[in-house]
């Protein structure tokens, strides 16, 4: 997680061009990271399975390792994701928060 930019770092860049360094997953819901605290805190976008009421907004890397479905499912790490822009992912493209 070294290569991910700290907080507010790129605060400057507009939202379509900053990079989404990491993806985390459980069914359908998504959380592409921009920033990090270095510790516990992330900057990006989540989506809790409703694009409608998805956000830009903080999470907490420690609170996602704990989120379990009622069937025992945890959240994943995308390991295949490559950092790319977010004016080059369909799921938040153009939803500037």
């Amino acid at each position: 997680m070294d290569q991910i930019p700290r907080l507010y770092e790129t605060e400057s860049i507009p939202m379509n061009d900053k990079v989404i360094h990491m993806h985390f997953f459980l069914g359908s819901a998504d959380w592409f990271v921009a920033e990090y605290d270095g510790w516990d805190i992330f900057f990006g976008y989540a989506n809790w399975g409703n694009p409608d009421f998805a956000e830009w907004g903080y999470m907490s890397f420690g609170e996602l390792k704990e989120l379990r479905t009622p069937e025992g499912f945890e959240v994943d790490r995308d390991l295949d994701w490559v950092p790319k822009k977010v004016n080059e992912i369909p799921e938040i493209k153009g939803r500037e928060g």
